[in-house]
């Protein structure tokens, strides 16, 4: 079990890339971490330590061993987040192990980007298991163990604001990518009503390409428009950090939210020292607010209603 004063995360999607790095910089900033992903390896696998970790030779099982060689604490789950069972599975198991959860971060994915007419169904379905409806099995299954411990938590999710450009191309991936903010902004709202102001939910997205697993194909060039992933880690510690009201229900960027916590300078997070990469998204986002925001009408509750029939 965790200590009274050890605060606990679960990165979902962390065996390499992004993910990799948010478990590294939570351990090195006192939680003790679950790294949960599909792919696992055996400690006889005969590959160079620590690996490459946008390869496939990076998994749950060495990012676990590189936390705690590093002297943090770190418990490596396998989960298949297509399956509600698995991931049923993996919170009881962080919670037999440390008997908490403060901070749950998702970032498991699937991308295809393609017109819709390149996206066979298979496809679409896929990145609609993995991303939207993993989250939602994910989150669901928390929910108990967050209210066991009086509603005091964080969730973090790695999906983008929402703007028609990001539609563009990719309509399928955005499809799912925009519900798991949709999800963030009602979960917010929920929280908001019933007066959990412990809970906060926040989504977060780059503001430059990361180098990650889906970059490694880029030449040398296109590494100039590349950052590390630090900045993601940062952003997130950041969020953690921030009081819930300012971040609840909130659609982020790392590098716009770092700038507002006062972080001027970004060069330490260029892949290429010197560079000053592409920014990939907006400088302004529109507001999804509506005058009637607050108006909820005569609200409709289906699961009291299915429970009076």
């Amino acid at each position: 079990m965790a200590s009274s004063n050890e605060k606990v995360a679960l990165v979902v999607g962390a065996s390499r890339g992004i993910g990799r790095q948010i478990a590294i910089d939570l351990a090195k900033n006192g939680y003790a971490v679950v790294i949960a992903a599909k792919t696992a390896s055996k400690s006889t696998d005969n590959h160079t330590f620590p690996p490459d970790p946008n390869s496939p030779q990076s998994t749950i099982t060495t990012v676990a061993r590189e936390i705690c060689e590093a002297g943090g604490e770190a418990t490596a789950i396998v989960v298949d987040t297509r399956d509600p069972t698995s991931i049923q599975a993996l919170l009881s198991q962080t919670i037999k192990k440390y008997g908490r959860l403060d901070v749950l971060v998702y970032n498991s994915g699937a991308i295809w980007w393609a017109s819709v007419e390149r996206t066979p169904l298979s496809r679409f379905q896929l990145m609609q298991r993995v991303n939207v409806e993993g989250l939602y099995a994910t989150v669901q299954a928390a929910l108990p163990y967050f209210a066991a411990q009086d509603w005091k938590a964080r969730v973090v999710v790695v999906s983008p604001p929402i703007y028609s450009r990001f539609f563009r191309g990719k309509t399928a991936y955005a499809m799912g990518k925009v519900g798991m903010s949709v999800l963030t902004k009602g979960l917010a709202m929920d929280w908001e009503r019933e007066e959990k102001k412990d809970m906060a939910i926040t989504s977060i997205w780059p503001a430059v390409a990361i180098e990650s697993a889906a970059t490694k194909m880029v030449d040398k060039d296109g590494e100039r428009d590349l950052r590390r992933s630090t900045i993601f880690s940062d952003a997130i510690l950041a969020i953690l950090n921030a009081p819930t009201e300012e971040v609840n229900g909130q659609l982020e960027l790392d590098e716009d939210f770092l700038r507002k916590k006062g972080v001027v300078d970004f060069a330490k997070y260029s892949v290429v020292p010197g560079t000053t990469p592409r920014r990939i998204m907006p400088a302004k986002l529109p507001d999804l607010t509506v005058e009637e925001q607050n108006d909820e009408g005569q609200r409709v509750d289906s699961s009291k209603m299915r429970a009076r029939l």
